[in-house]
């Protein structure tokens, strides 16, 4: 039986990358192939459901397919390199690294040489799939020669659960409630969320308050910032709420009368489209994928003058005839995306990889990554030092 198995860094518990492995493996199995999931680490819970990716070798055979699911670079990366095996790599992208520069210079070096390293991979898979249109343009110009999208489809299953009452609690009090859900991280823009929120609420609306939502691990810097900002606004109406459970995330947006976004750098954004399913009026930024996503729903905008941007805030806010048009809008939009046969999309572009010419196999020495890694450092050097780089090369 041929098997098609998953290589990953990391299995999340109920992130979207997670829920799609997970997903994946469900439809595989029911197809009839073998499949498993080889990964560093993985959260407590999902680790029975895992292999740790020293077993690879044991299951490597040349005809199986090794789907790769590609972040930053990882020891599991590597290892499904060297084997015989085909391999199909999934993209669900790499934030680029000058987001991080100036707060988590550690992450921006990892985004720095994940996108480098992503470049070594277009010699070396059958197939590359983005898991949107977005992510596949950014496949095409690391050089793969045959790519795809593979849409995300999200399990809504985490949110058809009863809502937090102490959040309810907290917050369906008549006041208007502008939501954000995602990583507080420099890419999301959350402190134009803020200055947006602040014109919105000091101008036209005293009543209102923001809740962010999301995890921040990592990001003290940036989250010292954002502080700072609430404190020079002198604005004590925005929440930072943290990670949060399933059924908190489902109040929140029981109780969200806007979800605004700022976001300048998304591969797909799954939770505009978790709006979209708990109907509540989307408004967000139309850079990367975001306008893809929203396939033509909810509010784009591109003027980021917190007063135009607030003004729009206040034109949905203020006309309930207008929020159904655009909820309406967005659930036709999530219809259409729901309507996808991811499961046929899936085993289509395995059974392509598996029937199309094989790349060359690998030529991976010991050596092999150590000389990468080499590689990879003179060429930092030579971009971010170019004197030093060539008093090296003349030295030599």
């Amino acid at each position: 039986m041929i098997g098609v198995h998953q290589v990953l860094a990391t299995l999340g518990d109920g992130d979207a990358i997670g829920n799609e492995v997970l997903g994946i493996q469900r439809v595989l199995r029911s197809a009839g192939y073998e499949s498993e999931i080889f990964v560093e680490t993985a959260a407590r819970r999902l680790e029975p459901l895992t292999h740790t990716y020293h077993a690879l070798a044991d299951f490597s055979r040349p005809d199986n397919l090794l789907i790769h699911h590609f972040s930053l670079g990882s020891k599991a990366s590597r290892t499904a390199y060297a084997l015989p095996d085909r391999m199909a790599l999934i993209y669900h992208n790499i934030t680029p690294a000058e987001y991080f520069v100036n707060v988590y210079p550690a992450l921006a070096r990892l985004c720095f040489l994940g996108r480098r390293e992503l470049r070594a991979y277009a010699q070396r898979c059958d197939l590359a799939l983005g898991d949107s249109a977005y992510n596949q343009q950014e496949l095409d110009a690391a050089g793969f020669a045959r790519t795809a999208v593979l849409p995300v489809v999200p399990d809504f299953s985490h949110l058809n659960i009863p809502p937090s009452p102490l959040v309810t609690a907290q917050f369906d009090d008549g006041w208007t409630n502008i939501l954000f859900v995602g990583r507080l991280v420099p890419n999301k823009k959350i402190e134009d969320v803020i200055r947006y929120f602040d014109a919105y609420q000091t101008r036209v609306n005293p009543k209102s308050r923001l809740l962010l939502v999301g995890a921040h691990a990592g990001m003290d810097r940036y989250v010292v910032g954002l502080r700072r900002l609430l404190t020079t606004l002198g604005q004590t109406n925005v929440t930072l709420v943290g990670q949060v459970s399933n059924a908190e995330l489902t109040a929140y947006y029981d109780v969200a009368d806007l979800f605004l976004c700022a976001s300048e750098h998304e591969g797909f954004c799954v939770p505009l489209i978790e709006a979209f399913y708990k109907q509540v009026p989307v408004l967000a930024y139309a850079a990367a994928a975001v306008p893809a996503t929203m396939d033509g729903a909810g509010v784009l905008y591109s003027d980021t003058d917190p007063m135009r941007v607030a003004a729009l805030m206040d034109t949905v806010l203020s006309d309930a005839a207008l929020q159904d048009a655009i909820v309406e809008g967005q659930l036709a939009a999530l219809r259409r995306l729901q309507s996808t046969n991811f499961d046929q999309t899936l085993l289509g572009f395995v059974e392509q990889a598996l029937a199309s010419p094989r790349m060359a196999a690998p030529r991976v020495t010991k050596d092999f990554w150590k000389q990468f890694d080499a590689d990879e450092m003179l060429e930092d050097l030579r971009i971010t030092r170019p004197s030093a780089y060539r008093a090296l090369a003349m030295a030599q």
